[in-house]
């Protein structure tokens, strides 16, 4: 029988927000891998992500492999790719032990997740390993929750852009209809907030961070003073609505 890879998302960070099947899976599966950050030479480095912090809540630590990849590196195109690499090599190797080998993402496995590389390259290395998905709870959908922001009505549009693709994108999604939701903007906080005055989207708007966790923080948007903020921030700016139940069907 192929061997299976099954990415499992595991939402935002709160525990309490893996679906059954993520759990299922989780259990179920012969060994759970990790992301773990790398070092600067390339290690690992040491940190517990929120990945590995939620798994831990459903398995046992011995079940966890830490996998070492280039999560922040952007720069170095090269250094990056060996990590890479040296990933999918670690979790083909995995996969020729065990017949079912589950990757724990935060989030959603096929919403701007490490899985998708990961997939490409274990495929590659390993021929007939079988790629299958468990769904998780994204950050926006957590932030809409705690803050009370609805996301979309009737016929809005929903646009999701990566700050990290630069502020002119999200200037532009801003400048059209419906909710901008805007992902690892943290390194960019000002210019996230010039372009939200700029395009007069401030109101309504609210930011989180470390959803569920200790050290949560929900705020308006009109609170961002440009100050550094975790990299994995989300921000929300809903559609401009006049109020009127069923407007905008």
């Amino acid at each position: 029988m192929s061997s299976r890879l099954i990415g499992v998302g595991v939402g935002p960070g709160d525990p309490e927000l893996v679906t059954v099947k993520g759990v299922n899976a989780l259990r179920t599966a012969d060994v759970v891998v990790v992301p773990v950050m790398a070092a600067s030479d390339g290690t690992d480095g040491g940190e517990r992500g929120r990945a590995e912090a939620t798994v831990l809540h459903y398995v046992p630590e011995e079940k966890v492999a830490r996998v070492v990849f280039a999560l922040n590196e952007r720069s170095d195109h090269t250094r990056r790719e060996a990590a890479w690499d040296a990933a999918g090599e670690r979790v083909a190797r995995l996969l020729e032990r065990h017949a079912t080998v589950a990757f724990a993402t935060i989030g959603d496995p096929n919403v701007y997740s490490t899985f998708t590389y990961l997939a490409q390259t274990v495929q590659d290395l390993v021929p007939g390993t079988v790629v299958e998905t468990v769904p998780g709870i994204t950050a926006m959908q957590d932030l809409a929750a705690r803050s009370g922001a609805v996301l979309t009505e009737g016929t809005e549009p929903l646009t999701l852009v990566p700050v990290t693709a630069g502020a002119t994108a999200l200037k532009d999604a801003l400048g059209g209809p419906g909710t901008v939701v805007a992902y690892k903007f943290g390194r960019q906080a000002h210019e996230v907030a010039e372009a939200l005055r700029e395009t007069g989207r401030l109101d309504g708007a609210v930011w989180g961070s470390a959803l569920g966790l200790p050290e949560e923080s929900i705020r308006p948007a009109r609170d961002l003073d440009g100050g550094p903020l975790p990299y994995l921030s989300t921000l929300i700016a809903p559609a401009r609505r006049d109020g009127t139940r069923g407007g905008k069907l």
